[in-house]
């Protein structure tokens, strides 16, 4: 299949320039491309996953990717779909960023080869431009009525928009021309709120070199409510794995919807079509075994952490289940329990079990906390205890850190020390 036909297949494609022409362009040869990341937190979060691995998919076809981090564009805010400006950060707090974001991408795109991938900084050439030249010779070929009809800044005329993110999309088009010029890059990919900023970059090689050059846009990404995907409780799901472990994110997979899931292994897997299809089979004719979160659980956790970080996830998600707490190791009881009641110790406190308990609001009362214990409903580091004159002791630390508490089934405590 070719790559275009299988990015369609697969649900990545939103829009395109002129889809013949780039289908052509595809077809006979390697092109170059480029997606740009701004950095405006210290990692790259799961709605970056989507482009990211198109990146990788149209590299493994052939192309040539270009990852260009926006040390410049980081410092002046996308105002795409935002509805307030952003806070503007300093140019040490941008460039730290970035320099975090290359080490992720430089995980999913291959650096050496015929078609190596190339790692860019668009504050390398922005650094170097003045406002006036600048000005002649980029904005003159940017009308204001063209400016504003761009979706990313209507919605903001109305709340306000400042000239700062008003201008953001010369920087991106200028982006374009400049890559176009240095790398040879024909092709930009990207998400489907870039559209504007995108195009402004066609625009501007076409005026500027007689050339034509092309867009993908990819959807944004939502669950089978229309819910926008890629969030957990609330909470971004990070790429980074120490602001989202991989146990978290293992678990993130492992609950997404039945009706997502062959969805979402045809988007963030790179397993063949052919593959999928039987899964789903698989999936849809005994879904209480959970096969399709599994499978897709494995893939992506493999793809973003490596199969180490996923085979201790499963580990963990296991042992946590089964309550063998001791087989964990502390890091591991960490990353399973990282958002349980945790309570700290202090020297004058009684270890007596009923009393712990009460003190550690893992039991609501004494009375309770006996009736806890003697209908067997408290485990210490997953073993039951039944003893209400039972005493905390050294051999209770896990690693000399911590007590891992169970109250009834689920309701995990942490004492440290």
């Amino acid at each position: 299949m070719e790559i275009f036909d299988e990015l369609v297949e697969r649900g990545l494609v939103f829009q395109t320039t002129d889809e013949d022409a780039l289908r052509k362009a595809l077809q006979e040869g390697s092109v170059s491309f480029y997606t740009g990341y701004d950095p405006t937190a210290d990692s790259l979060h799961l709605g970056h996953l989507v482009p990211i691995l198109n990146m990788r998919r149209l590299q493994l076809a052939g192309h040539r990717p270009i990852a260009l981090v926006g040390g410049a564009t980081g410092m002046i805010g996308d105002p795409s779909f935002k509805d307030t400006e952003r806070s503007l950060q300093t140019t040490e707090t941008v460039l730290e960023w970035t320099k975090g974001i290359k080490k992720q991408l430089e995980r999913f795109l291959d650096f050496e080869g015929d078609n190596a991938a190339v790692m860019a900084n668009n504050y390398d050439w922005f650094s170097k431009i003045n406002v006036l030249e600048f000005l002649r010779d980029v904005g003159k070929h940017f009308t204001i009525n063209n400016m504003m009809s761009k979706e990313s800044v209507k919605s903001r005329i109305e709340s306000g928009i400042s000239y700062t993110e008003f201008a953001y999309q010369l920087l991106q088009g200028y982006d374009f021309y400049f890559l176009n010029q240095d790398q040879g890059v024909t092709l930009q990919v990207g998400g489907s709120d870039q559209w504007g900023n995108m195009v402004a970059g066609t625009e501007l090689i076409r005026k500027k070199t007689g050339e034509t050059a092309h867009v993908i846009t990819v959807p944004l990404i939502t669950d089978s409510t229309g819910k926008k995907f890629g969030k957990s409780e609330g909470n971004a799901v990070w790429l980074d794995a120490d602001k989202t472990s991989p146990y978290e994110f293992y678990q993130f997979w492992l609950n997404v919807a039945d009706a997502d899931v062959v969805k979402f292994l045809k988007i963030f897997t790179f397993l063949s079509l052919e593959e999928i299809e039987e899964i789903g089979k698989e999936f849809e004719a005994a879904p209480h075994e959970r096969l399709g979160q599994k499978v897709l659980a494995r893939e992506v956790v493999t793809l973003v952490h490596g199969k180490d970080a996923y085979e201790q996830a499963v580990k963990i998600s296991e042992q946590l289940f089964s309550g063998n707490i001791k087989e964990l190791s502390v890091s591991e009881i960490k990353q399973g329990l990282k958002d349980v009641p945790n309570y700290a110790v202090k020297p004058e406190d009684n270890l007596n079990i009923v009393d712990i308990l009460v003190t550690a609001k893992i039991s609501p009362s004494k009375r309770q906390a006996r009736e806890d214990i003697q209908n067997g409903a408290i485990y210490i580091n997953g073993e039951r205890q039944t003893d209400t004159n039972y005493t905390l002791t050294n051999e209770d630390k896990l690693e000399n850190e911590l007590t891992v508490i169970r109250r009834g089934k689920k309701k995990y405590s942490i004492l440290t020390y």
